[in-house]
């Protein structure tokens, strides 16, 4: 690659940045919703540069075996969704939501420049764990943030919005790396400290831009009679579908390998993975945006069955041509969900619960996935796919007729508008 093509590249994603804030400004998002969609955006993209090419690293450079690389990420993942319901909680209680955000993306950017010059692979885990924290700390007070500055009549659009961010990094992020292995030529270990850059801007633009209003006392601490009255009987309703969804939606993993059994080249895999990022990256917002109007139950039913139909098609896909639709289509589902499943949640809380509330989320859904992908994975390996994408498909139309039945069982709390 010329000198005279880099810059176009590099400019490209940066125009991208620049468009989605003048359409979320436009749309009347807060300040604070376009800038915390920016540092997704931004910490993603690093995040995307390091993951898919972390197991060759560990295994080719540091020695660590199959069994190591999962023994990592279970253990990063597991660390993630403890740390989330803690610092949700946290976040209820102190005068702003702010440190705990921004200390949770400093301590990503730092893990990255600790893979980068790790020398074992104890190291990475060590890194790895960091990430996590990091991903811990900042999830649920982001999304109560979010919530805070939201009006409940756009919450949709707001989460859809962060969500579509989010997943243009997933796309920007696998594309930088490979502009900076093939195209530059350069060393993993160099694309790892590439990666640092993204992480740091992030950083510094929350430290400096984003704008919280101290909250006092009586709005921070949680109503009297504590926990059991501050999150009621709706809240758990609808945290009860959404863990059942979660049971049902086991790791894109098995979605790789099933691609590979149906005639995917290797090679496509991640132009296949990136068309998938892009559906969610396109329309989140207006799906969103929709369960604004439309109600959240309604686009949380219409995603789950979605998925259930496709997750039933999937083991009968036979050519590569029927495995990328699907695969495709697959991204329909979470277009749908991703943005109402946060605004459902914010919506049937007090305020002074959000950090929690958000918290138990993140925890209930990163201990449902776990648990389905390991029934998923008994099933594929001992009875057959075709069994474990049926009862996955089964899993995601029982959370939809979950959410059916709670009609008049989650009504909007009017302390959470």
């Amino acid at each position: 690659m010329n000198d005279e093509q880099r810059p176009k590249f590099i400019v490209h994603p940066s125009s991208f940045i620049v468009m989605l804030a003048f359409m979320a400004a436009r749309s009347k998002l807060r300040p604070q919703v376009i800038l915390l969609g920016i540092v997704s955006l931004l910490n993603d993209s690093a995040s995307e540069m390091i993951y898919p090419l972390l197991p060759v690293f560990l295994t080719t450079k540091l020695g660590a075996t199959p069994l190591i690389v999962g023994m990592i990420e279970g253990a990063a993942d597991a660390l993630a969704s403890i740390l989330k319901w803690g610092a949700g909680w946290i976040s209820d209680r102190l005068p702003r939501r702010k440190p705990l955000i921004v200390a949770g993306y400093a301590l990503a950017a730092i893990s990255r420049g600790w893979i980068a010059v790790a020398g074992r692979w104890p190291s990475v885990l060590a890194a790895r764990l960091l990430d996590r924290t990091g991903k811990g700390v900042r999830s649920a007070p982001r999304d109560a943030l979010i919530a805070d500055v939201t009006p409940a009549d756009s919450r949709g659009k707001a989460f859809g919005f962060h969500r579509a961010l989010d997943h243009t990094g997933a796309v920007v992020g696998p594309l930088l790396a490979l502009l900076l292995l093939n195209g530059m030529h350069l060393e993993l270990r160099q694309v790892f400290w590439v990666a640092v850059i993204p992480g740091g801007i992030a950083v510094f633009l929350l430290l400096f831009a984003l704008r919280e209003e101290r909250r006092s006392r009586e709005t921070h601490t949680l109503e009297s009679g504590g926990s059991a009255t501050a999150l009621r009987s709706p809240f758990w309703y609808a945290l009860g579908a959404i863990s059942i969804f979660s049971l049902a939606n086991s790791s894109d993993a098995y979605l790789l390998l099933q691609a590979h059994a149906a005639g995917v080249a290797t090679a496509l895999l991640p132009a296949l993975w990136a068309a998938h990022h892009v559906i969610k990256a396109v329309f989140s917002t207006a799906a969103g945006t929709r369960s604004d109007t439309a109600g959240r139950r309604k686009l949380l039913v219409a995603g789950w069955l979605a998925y259930a139909v496709i997750y039933f098609a999937f083991p009968f896909s036979r050519s590569t041509t029927m495995f990328f639709v699907l695969f495709v289509l697959y991204a329909i589902p979470f277009t749908l969900s991703e943005g109402a499943e946060r605004a459902w949640i914010s919506d049937l809380v007090p305020a002074a619960a959000r950090g929690k509330s958000f918290g138990l989320y993140y925890f209930a859904n990163g201990v449902f996935v776990l648990a389905g992908t390991v029934l998923f994975g008994e099933l594929y390996e001992h009875i057959s796919p075709r069994a474990a994408f049926h009862t996955g498909a089964a899993l995601a139309a029982a959370a939809a007729i979950a959410v059916i039945a709670s009609s008049g069982k989650t009504a909007p709390r009017p302390s959470a508008r």
